[in-house]
This record gives structure tokens, sequence and C-alpha cells, in this order.
């Protein structure tokens, strides 16, 4: 009997230190996983949220977010979240006479006159008037060689759109910013064409 319960104690101890290794273990598993992860994330913990951090500090909504004018000045319409220059909003205007040293944009802040002639901010939503049908590459192409809808051999992206600043966004970093992109609420509007300069047929 003596023997028995020395035996059965042996085997509980036994038991025991296989359950606390493995739950030690698996602790330590899926704390380097979170780490991992993180190391890829720039310390964020997913590729959307590093993506939401990049398109904020980018100033995306700056031009692609409508405004509404408030007693505090002009404000991002969050309904219209990076939807781009409303199809019902009229076009900036300059005197001719100022249009080649001068440049005008709308109350909202998402289109603009110059000397390049009249650009509108895109619709940046995951809807099909904006990148619903986009691919990650194509984004990739877009951000950082500036050319329209990032397909090769299209018109570089217009002013204000900040192209040389956005060059030095990592392939990494746009992937997170089409990956975030691709989860807000999608706003269907079809965003005007770009209106060259008079006379100008390029």
């Amino acid at each position: 009997m003596k023997n028995q319960t020395i035996v059965f104690a042996v085997v509980c101890t036994i038991c025991f230190l296989f359950y606390r290794c493995n739950a030690t273990s698996g602790t330590s598993a899926n704390s380097d996983s979170a780490s991992t992860t993180k190391e890829m994330y720039a310390g964020y913990s997913s590729q959307t949220e590093w993506g939401h951090h990049l398109v904020a500090v980018g100033g995306c909504s700056d031009c692609h977010t409508p405004k509404k004018m408030t007693a505090q000045g002009p404000v991002a319409d969050s309904n219209l979240f990076l939807s781009g220059h409303s199809s019902q909003m009229p076009a900036p205007a300059l005197p001719p006479a100022q249009l080649a040293q001068h440049l005008a944009a709308t109350n909202d802040e998402t289109a603009w006159i110059g000397p390049w002639g009249n650009s509108y901010s895109a619709n940046l939503t995951p809807d099909s008037t904006g990148i619903l049908a986009w691919n990650e590459q194509q984004f990739i192409t877009c951000i950082k060689k500036g050319l329209l809808k990032g397909i090769e051999g299209s018109r570089p992206l217009m002013p204000p759109m900040p192209v040389d600043s956005y060059r030095n966004f990592t392939n990494d970093e746009v992937k997170a910013m089409f990956a975030y992109l691709k989860t807000i609420k999608p706003v269907h509007n079809v965003v005007p064409a770009y209106q060259p300069p008079t006379g100008d047929s390029h």
C-alpha cells in the first residue's frame, strides 16, 4: 500500500510538471508571436492599425475628406471620410489673369485650381467609385511614383498631392495604408476628372 502511495505521488508530480512546462511554453510562444507581429508592424498589433496611423499622420484626410464649416472653422465631415471631392460641389475659380501665379481651393478643401489646371481629391474608400477594384501593387505605384490610379504610363498626379514626400514611404508602409483603407466605410462618390489649363490638351 505504501508503495502504491509513493507511485501515485510520483505520477501526480510528473503530470503537474508536464502541465506547467506546456503552459509556460504556450505562453512563451504566444508572447513571441505577439512580439514578432509588433516588430513587423512598427509596434502596432496589426497591419491595419499601423495603416490607420500612417494615413492619419500622412495628412490624407486634409485633402480627401470634405469639410463642413463650424464656429471653430472647417472640420472634416466624418460621414464622408476620405471620399474625395463631391461631384455636387462646384470647381474652384480664379480670374484668368491670376491663374499663372496663384492658386485657390474650394471651401471644403477638396479641389484646387492653379497653373496646372483644376485638380480634385480622389475617393479613397473601398467603393466601386473609389479603390474597391485596386490591388496592392497599383496603390504602391500610385503613391510612390505619383501616377494616376497606379497605372504605369498614366499621367502624373496633380498638386496638391505631395508626391515628392510620399516617395519616401516604404513599400510595407504603403501596404499597411492600403490594408487600412480597405476597412473604412465605402462612400459612393464619382469625383470629377482633372481639367488641364485652357488650351492644354495634355
